[in-house]
Formats: C-alpha cells, structure tokens, sequence
C-alpha cells in the first residue's frame, strides 16, 4: 500500500476523507456517465452522391495491403485500406496481417475478422476479393510491385505517386501499413472509414463467444463494471526510457532491452515523466480511480499482457480493487485454444473492454485510441485517460498532501479527459480516436425529431452499444 503521507494517514484514512461533491467549485463529474452523451449519437451513412463501388474488371487493379503492428495498429492499416482502395478505384485484396513484430502471432485475417462480412459490408463502397485471381497473376509479366508510402500520405500522394504505377502493374502491395493515410479527408471518405472499423471489422465467431462469456461473467457479479487496459511491458517501458523506481536491477534490464533500438535518443527519465510521456503504473491507475470516486468494491477487468514486476506490480491495485477479474481468471479453460495467438487474445479483451460501463488506460496507446473512438461513436461511454502531464507532477508529491487534497487535484486535472463529447476540438488528434465527421448532435426541438442536424466540420444513425453475438 501506499507509504504514510505527512499527516499521518494511509490511504485507508484518506479514502474516508476523501472529497465530496460540495468541496468543489464545479459540477462534480458523473463517475460512471456523461450527462451529455444522449445529445450525440454515431451516424457513418454514405452520401447520396457517394457513387457505387467500382467492379473487379472495371478497376484500376489490385491492391495488397501488408499491415503492421499488433492488432489495434493493424486494426487502423485496414481501415484506411480499405479508403485507399476507394481512391485508387483498387480492387482491395484482404489485407495481410503482420507475422513479424514483437508480437510473434501467425494469425492470418480470417483467423480474427469475419472475412465474408467485411467483404459483403463494403461492397457498395468497395470491391474487396480474397486474392488476386490465378488466372490474373499467370498473365503478369513481373512480379508485384512493393512500395512504402510516408505515413499520412494524402489522398493526392496516392493518386500522383501509387496510381500511375498501378495503372502499369496493375497489381501493387504497400508494406508496413499503418497510420499512412492523412488524418483529415473529406466527410465522405472519413464515414468510410467509420463503417469499416465500426461495423465491416467484427471479430470471428469463436471471439465473440469467448468474449462475451467475459462480459456476461463481470455483469452476473456486478451491475456495472470497470475494464482497465494496462500497457506496462517491458519493452514498452523501456522504449518510453523511463523510471520507475527499481532501481539498478531495473535500470540494467530496461537498459538491455533499450539497446535492440540503435536509432533511440537518450532520454531524462525525469524530463520524460514531466512531458506525461510515461504510462501510469498500475498502483498509479488505481489511485487515479479512486480519487476520481470510485469505490473500493468496485469490480474491474484487467486487459493487460506480461506486466513489468509481476504480481508485485499489480498488488497495489488489487488492494485498491478486491475484485479484480482477468480472462485467465473468467475463462481459463475456454482460453487454451487463444493461448498461442497474442492477435486472438488482444481481440477478446477488446470485447471484454468496449462492452464495459467505463473504460480506462494508463496510457495512451494505439487501443486506447481505437476504443475511445468506438466509444465516443457507440454512444459516448464513459472513457478515462490519465493527463499524465499533470498527474505526474501529483504523483510525484502525493505524500505531501492529505487525500481530500490529492482527490480534490485529480478530479480538476481530469476533466477533459473523461470522455466527453466536447472534449476534443475539430481537427485535433487522430480521427481514430476522435471521429467527428461521424458523430451528429440531436436537435433540441421536438419539431425536429427525427431530422438530424449533420456536423460535418464538428460530427454526425444512432448505432446501440453492440452485442458482439448478434453481429
């Protein structure tokens, strides 16, 4: 737990201090729900003018798509595949998953995505085949032309420097594909986007049970649940180039990891935490929800992979939270058949962490940003990012402070960071993250009912929160 602070109390002590909403001067933050989310609601629809998609023989090719990444970074390179197909007038063949980062998983497309439903979900948008035709590729008098595109390329990057080559190869593969198209498009194309990663990419039958066997477990012992993805492996953490206290013992293995990078800079860890550059520890995240007002027999889901320090790291959040719950936990039987395919693992947390009351991270990385999206997208549900920036300062003198002080600090720090619909402003952050092309605000008139004010330059269905068996 955590060391006594200056006035004598643990945090035991300092949770039956902590602040009420009357010690404030704002509006207490609903914990568990936005009051403004039923103003908004997600709307992905095509334009009327938004012409059909161009046939396989009409086409200007085709087009392979290597992604990169783990699967909510490959999860992006589909997404705008898929609108990067639309440019071109391509013929998209089902992108290759990546085989060969840090991850390790051979998991091909349709061991993940339901293939058939992503192909016949977009086929007004584009036409997508499962491979190149044989017949097609005994014809070719070269190879496929492989090229690497500049991450956020334009929509006229494609045209000026893919298309020609395209039109001449007829089929061309763009590797490491992620984060390589523009973050903003035109309306049209950003709506694209959204129907792929919000409803042409659902997960394989097999996923979705697990998954929501998960959900259904947290929901039959609590009404509502937390779901927390921790990012503190190893070799994230030593990437980051930050300290956490372990001393030499952890300076010397986060070093040794640090040195598969030759390119990395050397980084002040303290400069490092001061920027909010350092994911929150578990302990941190914990204390976080806390402050925020969440009780200590809350229930919550832990998504994380190999935790730095073990079940040493993770004991102060599970005093914080007694009843803390992982897949290995709720599932470990039905599990065996995921244990070797990181990719399928990752999937099912995804579930577990999109169909929960509230999501939170400790830091912001690719699945932060997919879930906040979706969340924002499927109804604004309540999503919590740590301002690192400031709370790292807190943390750091925490035990100069009583715990109504510290509550007090965390509440105002967090606001902007709660999931709110207002939070972000236009343009700013990945649309991945923020969809506002997307997203549509109701009318507040009851004449209007029904007439959807369309927010184009600010946001734009009413899509239900997803049960992932229908789908």
């Amino acid at each position: 737990m955590w060391p006594l602070i200056s006035s004598g109390g643990t945090l035991s002590g300092w949770s039956r201090r902590a602040c009420t909403p009357s010690c404030g001067h704002r509006t207490p933050i609903d914990i568990w729900n936005s009051k403004d989310a039923n103003l908004y609601y997600g709307c992905s629809e095509r334009g009327s003018h938004f012409s059909a998609a161009v046939r396989e023989r009409q086409s200007n090719g085709y087009l392979l798509i290597a992604t990169s990444g783990g699967l909510n970074q490959q999860r992006t390179g589909i997404t705008d595949a898929v609108v990067v197909a639309r440019i071109l007038n391509a013929t998209l063949v089902v992108p290759e998953l990546d085989h060969q980062s840090y991850w390790k998983d051979d998991s091909d497309f349709v061991s993940i995505f339901d293939v058939d439903w992503f192909i016949s979900s977009l086929s007004k948008d584009v036409t997508i085949v499962k491979r190149v035709p044989d017949k097609f590729m005994r014809t070719m008098e070269k190879p496929p032309y492989t090229m690497r595109v500049p991450r956020k390329s334009a929509p006229e990057y494609y045209l000026d420097q893919v298309l020609p080559i395209l039109l001449r190869r007829q089929v061309v593969q763009l590797t490491k594909f992620d984060y390589r198209l523009a973050n903003n498009l035109d309306d049209e194309l950003q709506k694209l986007r959204c129907r792929v990663n919000y409803h042409a990419l659902r997960f394989t039958k097999p996923i979705r049970e697990l998954g929501q066997r998960l959900v259904m477990t947290m929901r039959k012992m609590a009404k509502r649940y937390i779901a927390i993805h921790l990012r503190f492996e190893p070799d994230m953490l030593a990437f980051s180039g930050c300290y956490y206290g372990g001393g030499d013992k952890e300076r010397y293995e986060l070093g040794e990891i640090r040195k598969r990078w030759s390119t990395l800079p050397d980084l002040s860890p303290e400069g490092e935490r001061k920027r909010g550059k350092c994911p929150l520890t578990p302990h941190e995240v914990g204390l976080m929800l806390r402050a925020l007002g969440f009780p200590n027999d809350t229930h919550i889901y832990v998504a994380s992979g190999e935790i730095y320090g073990g079940e040493k790291t993770l004991q102060p959040l599970r005093e914080l939270f007694p009843n803390f719950y992982t897949k290995e936990m709720l599932a470990n039987d039905d599990l065996k058949p995921f244990l070797p395919f990181s990719s399928r693992l990752a999937a099912v947390d995804y579930i577990a962490c999109d169909e929960s009351d509230v999501f939170a991270t400790n830091n912001n990385g690719n699945m932060a940003k997919i879930l906040a999206g979706r969340r924002r997208y499927m109804g604004h549900k309540r999503t919590i990012r740590p301002n690192a920036k400031k709370l790292s300062t807190l943390f750091m003198a925490r035990n100069q402070m009583d715990w109504e002080t510290f509550s007090k600090k965390v509440k105002s720090y967090q606001r902007g960071f709660m999931g709110e619909p207002d939070e972000l402003r236009l343009g700013r952050g990945e649309f991945h993250e923020f969809p506002s092309s997307c997203i549509c605000e109701k009318r507040s008139s009851e004449n209007d009912f029904g007439k959807d004010e369309d927010h184009s330059s600010k946001q734009q269905i009413f899509v239900r929160e997803p049960n992932f068996l229908a789908q």
